[in-house]
């Protein structure tokens, strides 16, 4: 399933999507949610394993089971999602293996119908979104459409993993007095959540954080911050760090515009993401950042967004 990245061109603004599908019950009537997930994400697709239940867990987890030797848990989105699917759907039903944020997941889906291609462009926020059974606005990182004038909901799954208690992102407090720099930091990510974890750790640092949602808010900053400090920027501006996957313009995208720019090459990036799989970390490289990280190991980020700024200082 990786190896589908492979065909999107470096920079490109667009992202594979694995299409799957949760049938839902009301009444007499079945209708159909379409749902998708990264292809980046996606280790692989198979058929209903023989699971070990587990005791006293919420009836949304069905249990775990054994993967070429690693254990892999297994959350029911419908089950999850409080959605009612009609009688023998679970026959049919497939689980996606995720990995992200380097941990192993499975999500139980009904169907799993094909691979799309998407340009982030067509792909809007969704927080304005609302429901009952625990599906609301901040468990969809966007909305895009598709044919027949249907439309297509990214599902956050890793805000899924971190409401079930299956990962929690390490954020703990910087040591007093290790780091002490100054000046600003542009931070991309379209999530609310990980903007605060990752404000906080750099005002730890010392340093002053602008904040932007996406890849062209972020060119609109640079370019307002251009405005204000001209050729200097360089010597302001100490780090660029951007999420991967947002709407309207991703972070790889963006990355490719700054490093094409003559007036913001010189800013060092640092992506930080939950993708976890090789292709994207050479991915990210190849857009001229100076490092990859995986959300969230605090001293991790610490000593990396450290040696970065050091490096670009001296």
């Amino acid at each position: 399933m990786k190896g589908q990245n492979d065909v999107l061109k470096i920079g490109s603004n667009e992202m594979e999507l694995v299409d799957f599908r949760i049938f839902k019950r009301e009444g007499d009537e079945v209708y159909e949610g379409i749902y998708g997930i990264n292809v980046a994400k996606v280790r692989e697709i198979i058929r209903f394993p023989k699971l070990t239940e587990l005791p006293g867990v919420p009836p949304f987890i069905e249990g775990i089971f054994d993967l070429r030797g690693v254990v892999i848990p297994v959350v029911n989105l419908a089950k999850w999602m409080g959605v009612d699917a009609p009688e023998g759907v679970d026959k049919e039903s497939r689980v996606i293996i995720t990995e992200f944020n380097n941990i192993l997941i499975g999500f139980v889906v009904h169907e799993a119908k094909r691979i799309r291609r998407v340009n982030w462009k067509d792909i809007e926020p969704a927080s304005f979104l609302s429901g009952d059974g625990g599906l609301d606005g901040s468990k969809i990182t966007g909305v895009t459409r598709i044919e027949d004038d249907s439309v297509l909901l990214i599902l956050d799954l890793e805000g899924v993993v971190q409401e079930l208690g299956l990962y929690q992102p390490s954020h703990g407090k910087l040591e007093a007095g290790k780091y002490n720099f100054s000046g600003l930091v542009l931070l991309l990510d379209d999530s609310g959540t990980a903007r605060r974890i990752i404000k906080d750790a750099l005002e730890q640092m010392g340093f002053n954080v602008i904040e932007a949602t996406d890849g062209q808010q972020g060119l609109q900053i640079l370019e307002d911050l251009y405005r204000n400090y001209g050729d200097d920027l360089p010597s302001k501006l100490r780090l660029i760090a951007s999420d991967i996957e947002m709407p309207l313009m991703d972070g790889f995208h963006f990355a490719a515009q700054v490093k094409a720019d003559s007036r913001f090459k010189m800013i060092p990036i640092v992506f930080n993401s939950s993708i976890s799989d090789h292709f994207s970390e050479l991915r990210g490289l190849d857009m001229g950042a100076e490092a990859y990280l995986v959300k969230f190991d605090s001293n991790l980020f610490y000593d990396e967004v450290a040696r970065v700024v050091r490096a670009h200082i001296e």
